[in-house]
């Protein structure tokens, strides 16, 4: 592999070595079969097997909370759990590695992302299988051979078109995994005739082949470290609490060693972050603003609650009174239980054309990291390297050069946030830019995953999954409500007839923009299809990507 390059088909007819009740439908490769190694398989199924029914029914009580939503119900804090909220009790200590947090940078799991995040300067990497990255079997599989060689020590990169190496310096970023959702399946590995859970793989399989490496060369003793995505209830957290245990007993490794920070990037959550943290009391390093999820989250609860209807999504910052709540109380509740508090994601690219437009940019992204850091965060998020000198800049100076502000910005003044602030509908205005907006966003996001992206730069902002999320939703809202544009001032509603044809105008700039080549080539049409379909539909789909993942499983039996 010190070729670096992103492992290729190779032509061959060997298969893995599998423990019983372990089926591979994705293809052979021998560098893959590095690390589907029989021993490491049968960790990931004995995960499996042990957590499967609690899994299932975790999803299956999210399935009877969102009942209850359309029903009319409202999230809210549980009754039952209000001791939890109310006694005095914290997370175990922060580990001596995890303590400056203030840049994180994030992105997929290709060869020359990881080295050039680990190079970036920012404190930590989240290397992420879940929303950057489109879930391929080749996509999966060269990120768990990518993250291996790096802690290795002996990853490279040979970019043949600049004709430059890419290899570690001698000071890297601290690597955090963000694995998939409890609800994605990894359709390319059967066990016991089902498919796996694909937080179990990215987990089981980093994990197994990795816990000794960064534990020695990255977290001084303690580790790895993970983050754990769209979660919607303690509950979950308590599946994961529970994985690590298991673990940290097999590799023979203290309890409490391995450690996550957990997104909040879900409503139900919201409500749920003291809970979130008892669970994982011993294995947490804080809690995170998922932003963009959470707006997603916002709109698919109350997808049943005409009253409650976004405006145009570019509206929706943190200054909107539920977005700031949120936030507010996330920084009170992780520096009461002696964690971090992390930010949320800077999206803006450089944009090297065009100075004055770039300098806005940055200007954008300063009083985001500002507001953020007087807050009381912790740390931030940045997609883009380029971004990560003006986020530090702003964190350095305003803590005085401390690692965190978890003993210093208590925000008691936000213990009396209520249900109703975190509910507060948003105010803005509705406008046919804002359909166009997400009708060409979500499609060439969408056809970008398609064909192996998961991390797509948009009109200067770096797009995950969590936008084409926003875009679907809010699109699938306005057309059910059929809503009037309140912003056009020419009180059009939002019909079918309207989307259609926003979608064929929107069809065409995106061929204007990309070259009609590209566009040709490129899998616009097969996303438009699905876009449109989804945002269309009697009924809405959870995710996005669960459909969309049908169209990438490709089985090699």
């Amino acid at each position: 592999m010190d070729e670096g390059t992103d492992p290729k088909p190779a032509v061959t007819e060997s298969c893995y070595d599998v423990p019983e009740g372990v089926e591979i439908l994705g293809r052979y490769d021998e560098v893959f079969a590095k690390i589907l190694t029989e021993d490491a398989l049968k960790f990931v199924a004995d995960l499996q097997r042990e957590f499967r029914s609690d899994i299932k029914y975790a999803l299956e009580r999210r399935r009877e909370a969102k009942k209850r939503y359309n029903e009319g119900a409202l999230p809210g804090f549980d009754p039952a759990t209000s001791h939890i909220r109310e006694e005095e009790w914290v997370c175990a200590a922060v580990p001596p590695a995890a303590a400056d947090r203030k840049v994180e940078i994030t992105g997929p799991v290709d060869r020359k992302m990881v080295i050039n995040a680990l190079n970036s300067g920012a404190k930590v990497f989240m290397a992420d299988f879940e929303d950057a990255l489109s879930p391929s079997w080749e996509n999966l599989m060269s990120g768990q051979v990518n993250l291996k060689d790096a802690l290795d020590g002996t990853i490279s990169f040979h970019d043949k078109v600049r004709n430059k190496v890419y290899k570690l310096n001698e000071q890297t970023a601290k690597l955090f995994v963000r694995a998939r959702g409890w609800h994605l399946p990894e359709a390319h590995i059967l066990i016991d005739g089902e498919p796996a859970t694909g937080c179990l793989v990215d987990f089981g399989l980093y994990f197994y082949h990795n816990h000794s490496a960064f534990r020695r060369t990255q977290g001084a003793g303690f580790g790895p470290f993970f983050y754990l995505p769209k979660m919607e209830h303690s509950r979950e957290a308590k599946i994961w609490n529970s994985v690590f245990e298991k673990a940290e007993n097999v590799a023979g490794i203290e309890r409490g060693s391995i450690r996550a920070t957990v997104l909040i990037e879900t409503l139900p959550a919201v409500f749920q972050m003291n809970e979130i943290l008892y669970e994982l009391k011993e294995h947490s390093v804080g809690l995170n603003c998922g932003r963009w999820d959470y707006i997603f989250s916002y709109v698919k609860t109350f997808q049943a609650h005409p009253d409650r209807l976004l405006p145009d999504r570019v509206q929706v910052g943190m200054t909107q009174h539920f977005m700031k709540s949120y936030s507010d109380l996330l920084i009170r509740t992780c520096h009461r239980r002696g964690v971090h508090a992390m930010g949320g994601m800077a999206a803006q690219i450089p944009i090297k054309d065009d100075p004055v437009a770039n300098e806005a940019a940055l200007e954008l992204v300063r009083k985001d990291k500002l507001r953020e850091v007087k807050a009381g965060h912790d740390g931030t998020w940045a997609a883009h390297p380029g971004l990560i000198p003006t986020c530090m800049e702003v964190f350095n100076s305003n803590m005085s050069n401390a690692p965190h502000q978890i003993e210093t910005v208590k925000r008691e003044d936000a213990a009396n946030i209520t249900e109703q602030d975190l509910l507060q509908i948003p105010i803005g205005v509705r406008t046919e830019e804002g359909l166009r907006l997400n009708t060409r966003v979500g499609i060439q996001y969408l056809a970008a995953w398609l064909s192996g992206s998961g991390c797509v730069p948009l009109y200067n902002l770096m797009e995950d999954a969590a936008t084409a999320e926003i875009s679907r939703v809010q699109n699938w809202q306005w057309l059910k409500y059929e809503v009037e544009l309140n912003g056009d001032g020419l009180g059009e509603k939002v019909n079918k007839e309207l989307f259609d044809r926003v979608v064929e105008e929107e069809m065409g700039r995106i061929e204007k923009e990309v070259g009609t080549e590209k566009f040709e080539k490129g899998k616009y049409k097969e996303a438009c299809k699905i876009f449109a379909r989804q945002c269309t539909s009697p009924e809405l789909d959870d995710f996005l990507t669960l459909e969309a993942y049908n169209y990438i499983v490709l089985h090699h039996p």
